[in-house]
C-alpha cells in the first residue's frame, strides 16, 4: 500500500513472519519520473532475504521502458504493473485503475513491457473500472503478452473497498490465463484465505490491508497450511508489534506529531481488532505525541488483564479505517 508498506514495514513484518515475496510501493513513471530512494531501500536493504518484485504505475511507453532498464541495476524479482489502484487522483491519469478503460492501451504498455523486462513480468488489476466489459479482453492479452503472473482484486475500480469482493471473476481468471493468479480482496483471515484458495482455484493470495492490521497472517497461513496449530496472537503481542513500529518509522527528518499521524496509518487498520466499540481507534485518532499514543495503547493492549486477551480474528464489523487517498 501506498506510503504504508514501505522498507520500515517490511522490516517489522518480518519479524512477525513475512510473506512468500514483496511488492514495493508503486514507481510513479511520467516524463520526469526518477526511482525514489525509499522504494530503492526497500529493494536493497530488506532483511528478509525474500524477493521483491518493483511495482510500475504509469502509461507513458517511453518512460515506462525508461524505467524498467534502470531498475535492471538493482536486485528485484521482476517487475509489477499496477492497472488496479482505485484513487481518484490516480485514476484521472488515465494509470493505475484508469487503464482498464483503454484496452488498446493495455495492450500497448503489456507489449512493451514483455519486450523490455528479460525476467518475471506481473501484473495487478481490478475486475473493471465501472463495469466488467472489459475483463475477458483484458485476460487475453494477459495471455497474449505471455505475462508471468496476474493478481485480481475482485472488483471495480469504481467500488474502492466497498461492498463485496466478486470472486467468481477471480476464478474465471483462474480459469482463462495461462498464468498463476493470486486472489486479491478482503482476505482477512487463514480462513477467508483458504476458503477464497479453494473456491477460486487461485495459486496463491495477494493480502495488503489485512497484514498491516495482523502482520501475523503470512506465519498463520504458512502454519496452517503445513498442517500445524498456528499463531494466535494476544493483545500484549499487539502491543510489542505498535512498539516495533514506532521504532521502525522514526526519522530525524520529521517532528514527533509528524510521526505519531504517519504510525495512525498503520493503527487505523490494527484497531480493527482491538476492541468490538471502536474506542481503542477514537481515544488513538485523537493523540499527538508518543506519550499519548503509548498510554492509549497501553490502557487498551495491557491494562486491566487486557495483555491476556485474544486479539480478533477477523475486523470488528462496523469498524472503519481511515485509508491514504493512494491506498
Amino acid at each position: 500500500m501506498q506510503d504504508v508498506t514501505d522498507l520500515s514495514f517490511m522490516t517489522v513484518i518480518n519479524e512477525c513472519g513475512p510473506p512468500d515475496y514483496f511488492f514495493t510501493e508503486f514507481i510513479r513513471v511520467h516524463e520526469h519520473s526518477i526511482i525514489e530512494e525509499s522504494i530503492l531501500d526497500s529493494i536493497t536493504k530488506n532483511p528478509s532475504n525474500r524477493p521483491v518484485f518493483a511495482q510500475l504505475i504509469g502509461e507513458s511507453l517511453p518512460n515506462l521502458r525508461r524505467i524498467v532498464k534502470e531498475l535492471g541495476k538493482y536486485p528485484i524479482a521482476g517487475i509489477d504493473l499496477n492497472m488496479g489502484c482505485p484513487a481518484p487522483k490516480v485514476y484521472k491519469k488515465n494509470v493505475g485503475g484508469g487503464l482498464l478503460k483503454d484496452v488498446e492501451k493495455i495492450d500497448q504498455i503489456l507489449g512493451l513491457l514483455r519486450q523490455t523486462i528479460p525476467g518475471l513480468f506481473t501484473v495487478k488489476m481490478r475486475i473493471g473500472f465501472e463495469d466488467t466489459d472489459n475483463f475477458e479482453k483484458v485476460l487475453a492479452l494477459i495471455n497474449k503478452h505471455q505475462v508471468d503472473l496476474l493478481s485480481v482484486h475482485g472488483r471495480t475500480v469504481k467500488e474502492l473497498y466497498r461492498g463485496d469482493v466478486h470472486y467468481d471473476f477471480i476464478k474465471k481468471a483462474v480459469e482463462s490465463v495461462n498464468c498463476p493468479v493470486l486472489a486479491n480482496g478482503n482476505i482477512t483471515s487463514v480462513q477467508k484465505a483458504v476458503w477464497a484458495l479453494n473456491y477460486t482455484g487461485s495459486h496463491g493470495v495477494m493480502i495488503g490491508r489485512s497484514a498491516i492490521r495482523n502482520p501475523w497472517i503470512f506465519l498463520q497461513l504458512r502454519q496452517h497450511l503445513s498442517g500445524h496449530p498456528y499463531f494466535q496472537p494476544r493483545l500484549q503481542d499487539v502491543y510489542i508489534y505498535i512498539e516495533r513500529l514506532l521504532a521502525a518509522t522514526h526519522s530525524d527528518t520529521i517532528s514527533e506529531l509528524q510521526h505519531v499521524n504517519r504510525m495512525k496509518k498503520f493503527l487505523n487498520f490494527v484497531g480493527q481488532g482491538v476492541d468490538p466499540q471502536g474506542q481503542f481507534l477514537h481515544e488513538m485518532r485523537r493523540t499527538r505525541s508518543y506519550d499519548g499514543l503509548l498510554a492509549v495503547s497501553k490502557k487498551h493492549l495491557l491494562d486491566n488483564d487486557n495483555n491476556t486477551q485474544p486479539f480478533a480474528t477477523e475486523p470488528h464489523p462496523g469498524l472503519i479505517a481511515r485509508i491514504n487517498c493512494e491506498s
